[in-house]
Order: C-alpha cells, then sequence, then structure tokens
C-alpha cells in the first residue's frame, strides 16, 4: 500500500468588491512537503467571471494568476518571492490579503500523489 503524504491547500478567489466579501474560486494552491511539490492550477471562465465581475480587467486577472504560478515553480522568474524555501512560497502565497486575488484559509489533508490530489480540488472546488 501507498503512504499517505500531508498535503496543505487553498482556493485562490476573485473579489472584485472586498467590502462585500463576495468572491468566485478560480484556482487551487498545493503544498505538499513530502513529495517536495507546491504547484497551482486556476481557470478563468470567461463567461462565469463577467456575470460575477464584469468590471474586472480579464488580462491583469491572469497576469496576477501567473505570477502565483511563478512563485509556485520557484527560480528567478517567481522573482524574490520565489527565491524563498518552498513552505515560505507557500505561506507567502496563502497570507491574507485585501485585493482582488485572495486565498482561502489553509485547508489539509492526505494524499497518495499530490498532482493527482490539486487535479482532484481543482475540478470539485473550481470547475
Amino acid at each position: 500500500m501507498q503512504e499517505m503524504h500531508l498535503f496543505e491547500y487553498a482556493v485562490i478567489r476573485v473579489m472584485p468588491r472586498v467590502e462585500r466579501e463576495e468572491f468566485l474560486n478560480v484556482g487551487v494552491i498545493l503544498y505538499c512537503p513530502a513529495q517536495g511539490f507546491l504547484q497551482t492550477k486556476f481557470s478563468l471562465i470567461e463567461e462565469r467571471l463577467r456575470a460575477f465581475a464584469g468590471s474586472v480587467d480579464q488580462e491583469e486577472l491572469n497576469e496576477r494568476l501567473l505570477a502565483f504560478q511563478k512563485v509556485c515553480n520557484g527560480r528567478k522568474e517567481g522573482g524574490v518571492i520565489g527565491q524563498l524555501p518552498v513552505v515560505s512560497r507557500f505561506r507567502w502565497l496563502t497570507a491574507n490579503r485585501s485585493t482582488v486575488v485572495q486565498t482561502s484559509p489553509v485547508h489539509t489533508g492526505l494524499c497518495h500523489d499530490a498532482q493527482e490530489t490539486l487535479h482532484r480540488l481543482h475540478e470539485q472546488l473550481v470547475l
């Protein structure tokens, strides 16, 4: 039997009017230390986004989400934050923000395969 590994995840949300606290789930960030895994998966469904937050600049939103992906990937393309250890990058990505792109509280679970779990969570929570 394959070993189970602890993972942490947060949902990436678009919150066009922070003061209203209404949001649309657009992605997931998953961190699994045992597998050295930190990735994000997001989907901007144009019709849904337009209906929920028509005033949001979709190109800018996509750039912000790509920045999350670059931080997850690490290396120089992730900037100063991308150079930090994996756990520090996850904590930075999931820190409280009062911007249009925010994350949910961090949740935990157990998995065999972090990549498969990321895809499953994305399907359940975003699509």
